[in-house]
């Protein structure tokens, strides 16, 4: 079976220049906990989660408003295709330990998630 039947498809992405506090907002507003990082025009620099913004930022002190968002995200990102298969996937997580995995489509950019929910 591909990634792409089983993805959490139209997912939302945030700037790196953008606040944490804008990045929890999208996340809460669309009830998810991790967004995309892209530039123009969407290509992948990073991804934040609500775990980034709790234990890198706000433990520490930073001010949520102030603090932007490629200053605590996640900038080694693992993707894989919409077309891998889900088994591929699999081994990919289990391997890095993550819970969450960028679907990609053409040209690298963004199409969806897949969580370990999903799988």
């Amino acid at each position: 079976m591909k990634l792409a039947a089983i993805m959490t498809g139209g997912i939302a992405t945030i700037t790196p220049q953008a606040s944490l506090a804008e990045a929890a907002k999208k996340m809460a507003s669309q009830d998810i906990g991790s967004l995309p990082v892209c530039d123009e025009p969407r290509r992948v620099v990073g991804i934040i989660t609500d775990r980034d913004i709790t234990v890198r930022a706000v433990a520490r002190g930073m001010d949520p408003n102030q603090t932007r968002v490629e200053d605590v995200m996640t900038r080694d990102v693992l993707s894989c295709s919409s077309e891998a298969e889900v088994e591929d996937a699999c081994e990919l997580m289990e391997k890095r330990q993550v819970r969450r995995l960028l679907v990609t489509g053409q040209d690298e950019v963004p199409v969806g998630i897949v969580s370990l929910g999903d799988i």
